[in-house]
């Protein structure tokens, strides 16, 4: 605990999604005091004809008070 799930595109490397996974990683332990072996991350990758479907509709169009970032410019 916590778990972080990476939804996106098929198409990047296994050293790209190992470099996000660790940098996700150390976020998590800097900002809610987790070890290292509390944290896990998968990903999850959906092929874009799919991503309204699987992705848009149910994580980030309603996502029932979850969704604590959502997509463009507004940080």
């Amino acid at each position: 605990m916590p778990h972080v799930i990476v939804k996106l595109y098929p198409g990047k490397s296994e050293s790209q999604k190992q470099s996000l996974a660790n940098r996700i990683t150390q976020d998590v332990m800097d900002a809610f005091g987790y070890g290292e072996e509390s944290v896990s991350v998968a990903f999850e990758e959906i092929r874009s004809t799919e991503w309204a479907e699987k992705v848009y509709r149910t994580d980030i169009q309603n996502p029932l008070g979850k969704l604590y970032k959502k997509p463009g410019y507004q940080m």
